[in-house]
């Protein structure tokens, strides 16, 4: 199969290159997230590779407040492309579940790839006090950015042992940067950020201050996927931040890339071949986020799928002998 993908790839992306100068290029904005999450750095380096390409397209990467945003704007045609987790598509597709959504389904919106696992990280100060979710109760947390998908998972896993925003001292919002400077300083007690393994957010927070990863317990886990079946248990290994030497339970959704149904079939196509041009390996190990490199594979990016497919994702899919459910083919 890799190696048909391979060569088709190859002829369409030749195909494209080929394209001459004279003809039209297509501007698109990518939503991503904050410049100190994983979204910015993925959109920029996606960005370069199609505008690279020469394919007749060219990406600004924009950076915003994440996921919920993001849905919105494609949605209301603010962007053509973007970065979301697949809870948050799943919910704003159906117009329900999160409240940005309730009773607004965003059925301009179509799935092109899942990308990555993104886990949700709990970060407390070691002077805090926090060795459970429980023990946030009472304490000044960062819960993420204003309409990211962060800030619903923090949602949903303080609501899982009986917690509410209310039930903080102070949620605190606003950019992952700025959080990691108030743990520094101590102006928060801990902070909830769902993103790759590996962020550099939350590596420099563990250089600059002691801090501790919080684990989700065995029960609260199993509580919590009975709920929303889209999360999947996890383990943050030891190591993969400064001066954590213990595995951490842990929970996860997958970020995916989403675009406009507005955008033509045959350029979504387009683009699709050339994300997953073979020859793009080495270029994913430079981008700043370790996880493409190990996990944006065509194999699996249909794995976590919330979402009706775009139509020229459906036919970079068939064409590159990817099976394509029925269910994610629109209506």
């Amino acid at each position: 199969m890799l190696r048909l993908l391979r060569t088709a790839c190859a002829t369409l992306l030749g195909i494209m290159l080929a394209l001459p100068s004279s003809a039209a290029t297509t501007f698109i904005t990518m939503g991503s997230g904050a410049t100190a999450g994983l979204y910015y750095v993925t959109a920029e380096g996606i960005a370069k590779i199609v505008n690279d390409a020469g394919i007749g397209m060219r990406i600004g990467a924009r950076s915003t407040g994440g996921g919920v945003f993001n849905v919105q704007a494609t949605q209301d045609g603010a962007m053509q492309l973007a970065i979301t987790q697949n809870n948050v598509a799943y919910f704003a597709y159906r117009g329900t579940g999160i409240q940005a959504f309730e009773g607004k389904p965003t059925r301009d919106v179509r799935g092109l790839a899942t990308l990555y696992p993104e886990v949700l990280h709990i970060l407390a100060r070691k002077d805090a006090g926090v060795h459970t979710l429980a023990d946030l109760k009472g304490k000044t947390v960062y819960v993420g950015d204003i309409g990211s998908g962060a800030e619903q998972d923090s949602i949903a896993v303080l609501g899982i042992v009986g917690l509410k925003l209310s039930d903080l001292k102070t949620a605190v919002r606003g950019s992952v940067g700025n959080a990691v400077n108030m743990l520094r300083d101590g102006k928060i007690d801990a902070m909830l950020f769902t993103v790759g393994i590996g962020a550099g957010a939350i590596v420099e927070a563990a250089q600059t201050v002691p801090i501790a990863l919080v684990p989700i317990d065995a029960a609260t886990i199993a509580r919590l996927l009975e709920r929303f079946p889209y999360y999947s248990r996890t383990v943050i290994p030891a190591g993969a931040y400064p001066h954590v030497d213990t595995d951490t339970p842990a929970i996860a959704v997958k970020a995916m890339l989403v675009a406009s149904s507005k955008l033509p079939a045959a350029e979504v196509q387009r683009l699709m071949t050339t994300l997953f041009s073979t020859h793009l390996e080495d270029f994913y190990q430079d981008i700043q986020n370790p996880n493409l490199k190990k996990y944006f594979k065509v194999d699996d990016a249909l794995d976590g799928m919330s979402i009706p497919l775009h139509p020229g994702a459906v036919a970079f899919y068939k064409a590159a002998g990817i099976p394509v459910p029925t269910q994610l083919i629109a209506d």
